[in-house]
């Protein structure tokens, strides 16, 4: 399960911005997940309380928000929305297409308290 490798690497992450905001816990954990991004967010939410334990997010909530695969025909130059097994291009059916989102996961946001 590489998702607890992943939440190691993310917690690690949240760790040093908590460091270097002086805060005393951290309350949630944003992602941002494209569908490419080969992580399942059912097992990147249990690998992260698993992961948490003993962390300054010990009690941190997980939200895990799912981003848009979008897409660049290299062809007619409009850019859309496609489904995962679809890559194409909505305007023209071309299937010249560049990948501009949809396969990364990003720590988009950390909610903290932090000490005065």
């Amino acid at each position: 399960m590489h998702e607890l490798s992943i939440c190691q690497s993310l917690l690690s992450q949240v760790h040093q911005y908590a460091a270097e905001n002086h805060a005393k816990i951290v309350e949630r954990v944003i992602v941002h997940v494209g569908p490419l991004s080969g992580i399942e967010p059912n097992l990147l939410a249990h690998a992260f309380t698993i992961a948490r334990e003993g962390t300054i997010a010990a009690q941190a909530e997980l939200s895990i928000e799912i981003l848009p695969i979008r897409i660049s025909c290299r062809t007619c130059g409009a850019e859309s929305e496609v489904e995962p097994n679809c890559l194409l291009c909505q305007v023209c059916g071309d299937w010249h297409t560049q990948l501009l989102s949809g396969d990364e996961i990003l720590l988009a946001s950390i909610e903290m308290m932090v000490s005065e």
